[in-house]
């Protein structure tokens, strides 16, 4: 890869990281929507996948909640691990070029319902066989853009867990989803020693952006940093879905 393009891809995760650490959550959503603008989703989810394990490993084992998690969430899990060998053939098949159009409407999406805070509440004895259906959709989204937020971040947020538990499970599920999709990289030949540079500054730089932003969390208002970050977001998908569409009718 070229410097320019490297010092591209440590700014984006530098920026991912930095909003991870101030809200906790963010660095494939932002680093994948970043990325798009100058490469396919499919590789830039080749880069983006090895900080996003390590930092959502990392998570996992950060609480005491693993065992209920994993009792709770297996249905959402294990949807999303179909959903995404169901729609593996979307990364590198005759629709791929369609994936920065879905990617940009999947953030413009995320955004509208983070500003609106928009949640629901799902009872105890539905939350597995409703979790299966949203694994699967997750699943089959996420294939194709490697955003896992929807539609199974407010399915989270509508099961009743603590802050402390949903934080955690949000390590727990992204995990596996994102081992499903490496696989799933590794089987279309995206994720090979070619990335391996590029994903090592990813690493660094997420990193760096994480501290940072943990650094700089006291002294900000992060429900004012969300909500500029959340219509940043907006102007971005606009512009990945907008330019996909141009460049697909040119083609």
């Amino acid at each position: 890869m070229s410097d320019p393009l490297l010092l591209f891809i440590a700014a984006a995760f530098l920026f991912a990281g930095f909003v991870k650490g101030v809200i906790g959550l963010g660095l494939p959503t932002v680093s994948m929507g970043l990325l798009a603008v100058t490469m396919q989703p499919s590789h830039a989810l080749a880069i983006v996948i090895v900080p996003a394990l390590v930092t959502n490993i990392w998570q996992t084992f950060v609480g005491p909640y693993l065992r209920d998690i994993m009792r709770r969430l297996w249905p959402l899990m294990a949807g999303t691990v179909i959903g995404i060998w169901l729609n593996a053939g979307m990364l590198t098949g005759p629709y791929a070029r369609y994936g920065a159009i879905v990617l940009g409407v999947l953030l413009v999406i995320y955004a509208i319902i983070g500003l609106n805070k928009f949640s629901f509440n799902v009872a105890r004895r539905d939350e597995k066989w409703i979790g299966g259906i949203v694994g699967v959709m997750t699943g089959v989204v996420s294939a194709a853009t490697g955003v896992q937020v929807i539609p199974s971040m407010p399915f989270m947020q509508s099961i009743g867990m603590e802050k402390d538990e949903l934080v955690q499970a949000l390590g727990v599920f992204f995990t596996v989803a994102t081992v499903a999709l490496a696989f799933n990289l590794t089987t279309a030949g995206l994720l090979t020693a070619a990335t391996a540079w590029p994903g090592a500054v990813a690493m660094a730089a997420s990193f760096t952006g994480m501290f940072v932003g943990q650094a700089v969390r006291s002294r900000l208002q992060p429900e004012t940093f969300r909500r500029w970050f959340l219509i940043a977001m907006i102007l971005l998908g606009l512009y990945l879905a907008g330019s996909a569409v141009y460049n697909i009718q040119r083609a």
